[in-house]
């Protein structure tokens, strides 16, 4: 039973339960989308700059900017109610 004033996604220790099918199924539905949606815009760029996207170090820059990111949210963690 969930006491008032409580998080109902925590457990007795504190912990947060891990995400449902649902909100993976969702998170990957938008990545897929984001991708499909960069191939579109970028076939509308001109053949020079649709080269230098596909066989430049353009990709590669993003994935790593984009990993950075990522690692790095994770590693800052939830904001606790004490920092909020």
């Amino acid at each position: 039973m969930v006491e008032p004033g409580t998080d109902p996604d925590t457990t007795r220790t504190g912990a947060r339960k891990q995400p449902g099918w649902t909100e993976v199924m969702l998170v990957a539905i938008a990545v897929v989308g984001v991708v499909l949606g960069a191939a579109v815009l970028t076939s509308f760029l001109p053949t020079g700059l649709q080269n230098a996207v596909f066989h430049g170090p353009v990709l590669i820059i993003v994935l790593i900017v984009g990993t950075a990111w990522l690692l790095w949210r994770l590693a800052r963690g939830r904001p606790t109610d004490e920092g909020r």
